[in-house]
C-alpha cells in the first residue's frame, strides 16, 4: 500500500472534477503533480505542488486554484484537513484510520510491502570493474557497496537487473601486472631480486603468483624470452588477481552476473567503425587545440573522429590513435554496444570521481549507437578518507601502496563497512573511521539502526515472558489488535514513516541513490528509540503493560510493523537485521 500513490491518483481525480465543472482547461500536463511528505510535519501528512504547477498552464492564480483543488478534496472521507499555504501547496491531514490501513497492508504484505512495479527495459549496472592488478583497496569498496545496494533497490522496485564487472585484461597495465608476477616468479625459484623495479607492482599479494608459476612451469620460463612468457604469465596472474578481487567482493556479500572480459572486445572493434562510418557518425578531421588546459584527446594532426558533439558531447572524440590501435573509447563504446545488444535499455556505471570526464562522451555515444532507444546514467563515487580515531591510516604492508579493502573488512565487519558507505550521497568525499565504525551509539548510524530491529525482536521475547498466554504471531496481531489505541503523538509518527517507505523505495530508484534509504532508517529508527524512551517516564507508553492487553497488542502490531520495514531497508543496503545485538 502505497499511500502517495493512492493520493497522487486522488488529486487527479479532483483536478478531473475541476475540469468537468470548467474550472481549468481540458488537456493539462500532469506529470509534475506529485504527492510527497511536507517540509514541516507540522504542516500535515501529505502535501501536493498541483496548483502550483499546474496554475501557469490554466492561466489561473495558484492560491485561488488551490483553494478549488483542496475543497475537492475535503469530500474525501479519508481527509480531514486540507490547506493551502505558500504559494499554492496543499497541506492534506488524513484521518487516523488511513494510517491504521497501512499497518495493516504491513502486517499482510510482509517482505512485499514495499515493493514496485516501476516500468522500463532491462537495467544492466557495472561496478567495481578494478583493474585485475591487485587487491581492491577501500575506494573500489565504495563503488563496490553503492552499485550492489542500486541493484538491489532497483529489484525491490521491480526492475529486471543486470549486475556486471567489466575486466580490464586487454591494456598496458595488465602486461605490467605479468612481468611483475614474473619478478616474483624468479624469487619463487630462489633468485634474490632485491628491491622491485621503478614501474613494477611491490605488493606481497604477487608472491602466491609467483609461487604458482613455479610450480606449473618450474624454470622453464626463464629460458625463453619475454615475448613468448609475457602471454602465459600473464593470463595466471589476472586469473588469480581475478580469484583475489572475487574473493575480496565475497566479504561484502557482493556477487555479479556478469563478468565481461575487455579482451573479448577486440574483433568487434573493425566491425564498429565500419557500422559507424555507413551511418556518417565518423569523419576524418582535426581537434581544434583544447581551451585552457592539456587534453589526452588532442592531437594536431588529422584523425578518425566520432560525431558525439551531435550527441550533447563538447568536442568529438578520436577512435583511433596515431599508430593505428583503438582508443580506450572505441573500446567503451563496443562495450556498451555488446550491452545494449544483449537486451539492455538502461545502462548505469559506476566510477570513481576521476572518471568525470568520461561522462558526456559515453552518454553520447549510448545514444548514437543505439538510436536514442537506451540510456546511460554514469554515478562518480568520491574518495574515501580512511581514518583512525580522526588520524589518517597508514598504507598496508601487503598491499604496497594502498590500505587493502580486506583488511577494513576483517577489522570492522561487513555490516558497518556497507552501511557507512552509504550513509553519505556517492557524489561527495567520505571519512571512514575505523574506531568510530564499532561505537555502540546514536553517532554511530549502522549501530543506531541494527539496534532498533534488536530491539523490536526484544519487545516480543519480553511481551512473551510477561504474557506467556498470548498470541503475538503477525496473524494474530491483523486479526484483532485495535490500532485506534495508537493515538500518542509518538506512535502517529511511527505510523507517518512507515507509510512513507513504498515511496522512499521509488524516489530512491528512480534517482539512483540508495543512500536516501539508509538516511530513511535513521529517521525511523530515531522514532522508535524515542518512543522507548518515553516509556521509561511514563509506564503508560510501553510497549509491554500485562495489565492491559489490548494496548500490548496494539503496540506489539506497530513495533512489527516497524521492524519489517527495518528489515527490508537494510537488505537493500546489503546489512543484516540483527535479533540482538552483543
Amino acid at each position: 500500500m502505497n499511500i502517495f500513490a493512492l493520493f497522487e491518483a486522488r488529486v487527479r481525480e479532483a483536478l478531473g472534477a475541476l475540469v468537468r465543472s470548467g474550472h481549468l482547461p481540458d488537456g493539462l500536463d500532469l506529470s509534475r503533480v506529485v504527492v510527497e511528505p511536507p517540509r514541516d510535519a507540522s504542516h500535515g501528512d501529505l502535501a501536493t505542488n498541483a496548483a502550483l504547477v499546474l496554475a501557469k498552464e490554466a492561466r489561473t492564480n495558484p492560491k485561488a486554484l488551490g483553494e478549488a483543488l483542496a475543497a475537492e478534496l475535503r469530500g474525501d472521507p479519508r481527509v480531514v484537513e486540507a490547506s493551502v499555504a505558500g504559494p499554492g501547496f496543499i497541506n492534506l491531514r488524513l484521518a487516523p484510520d488511513t494510517f491504521h490501513d497501512v499497518l495493516r497492508a504491513v502486517l499482510t504484505e510482509g517482505e512485499a510491502y514495499g515493493r514496485a512495479r516501476m516500468p522500463g527495459g532491462k537495467v544492466n549496472i557495472e561496478y567495481v570493474s578494478a583493474n585485475p592488478t591487485g587487491p581492491m583497496h577501500v575506494g573500489h569498496g565504495r563503488g563496490a557497496v553503492f552499485g550492489d545496494a542500486l541493484a538491489n533497490l532497483l529489484v525491490l522496485a521491480g526492475r529486471d537487473v543486470t549486475r556486471e564487472y567489466y575486466v580490464n585484461d586487454a591494456g598496458a597495465q595488465v602486461d605490467v601486472l605479468a612481468r611483475s608476477a614474473h619478478l616474483r616468479y624468479r624469487e619463487a625459484l630462489g633468485e634474490t631480486v632485491g628491491s622491485v623495479p621503478e614501474g613494477l607492482y611491490p605488493g606481497d599479494y604477487l608472491v602466491p603468483v609467483g609461487e604458482a608459476l613455479a610450480q606449473t612451469h618450474g624454470r622453464t620460463l626463464l629460458a625463453v624470452p619475454e615475448a613468448e612468457w609475457l602471454p602465459l604469465v600473464r593470463e595466471t596472474a589476472i586469473a588469480m588477481m581475478m580469484d583475489l578481487i572475487r574473493a575480496d567482493l565475497a566479504r561484502l556479500g557482493i556477487h555479479h552476473d556478469v563478468f565481461f572480459s575487455e579482451r573479448t572486445l577486440q574483433p568487434a572493434l573493425p566491425a564498429l567503425l565500419a557500422a559507424l562510418r555507413e551511418r556518417g557518425l565518423v569523419y576524418e578531421g582535426r581537434l581544434p587545440p583544447p581551451k585552457g588546459q592539456a587534453s589526452e584527446d588532442w592531437e594536431d594532426r588529422e584523425q578518425t573522429l566520432f560525431r558525439t558533439m551531435e550527441f550533447g558531447d563538447d568536442t568529438d572524440r578520436p577512435l583511433l590513435k596515431s599508430d593505428g590501435g583503438y582508443t580506450y573509447f572505441a573500446s567503451d563504446i563496443a562495450y556498451h554496444r555488446d550491452k545494449i545488444q544483449r537486451g539492455a535499455t538502461e545502462l548505469i556505471d559506476v566510477l570513481g570521481a576521476d572518471h568525470g570526464g568520461y561522462v558526456k562522451r559515453m552518454q553520447a555515444a549510448v545514444k548514437a549507437v543505439s538510436d536514442g532507444g537506451a540510456s546511460l546514467d554514469v554515478k562518480l563515487c568520491q574518495l574515501v578518507r580512511l581514518l583512525r580515531a580522526g588520524e589518517p591510516v597508514k598504507m598496508s604492508k601487503r598491499a604496497g601502496e594502498f590500505v587493502t579493502l580486506r583488511e577494513v573488512v576483517d577489522e570492522v565487519g561487513r555490516d558497518p563497512v556497507r552501511f557507512m558507505m552509504l550513509y553519505r550521497k556517492n557524489d561527495a568525499t567520505l571519512d571512514f573511521d575505523l574506531a568510530k565504525v564499532v561505537e555502540q551509539s546514536k553517532d554511530n548510524p549502522v549501530f543506531y539502526v541494527q539496534y532498533a530491529h534488536a530491539r523490536c525482536v526484544s519487545v516480543f521475547r519480553q511481551g512473551r515472558e510477561a504474557m506467556p498466554a498470548e498470541d503475538f504471531s503477525r496473524g494474530a496481531l491483523l486479526q484483532d489488535a485495535d490500532f485506534a489505541l495508537l493515538s500518542d503523538p509518538g506512535e502517529t509518527e511511527m505510523m507517518r514513516l512507515i507509510a512513507q517507505y513504498p515511496r522512499v523505495i521509488e524516489t530512491a530508484a528512480a534517482a539512483h541513490e540508495p543512500h536516501r534509504v539508509a538516511f530513511y532508517l535513521y529517521e525511523l529508527a530515531a522514532s522508535l528509540h524515542g518512543f522507548w524512551n518515553k516509556g521509561k517516564d511514563l509506564p503508560q507508553l510501553r510497549f509491554i503493560n500485562p495489565v492491559d492487553r489490548n494496548s500490548t497488542r496494539a503496540r506489539l502490531a506497530l513495533v512489527e510493523a516497524l521492524r519489517g520495514v527495518i528489515a527490508s531497508g537494510l537488505s537493500v543496503l546489503g546489512v543484516t537485521a540483527p535479533e540482538e545485538m552483543r
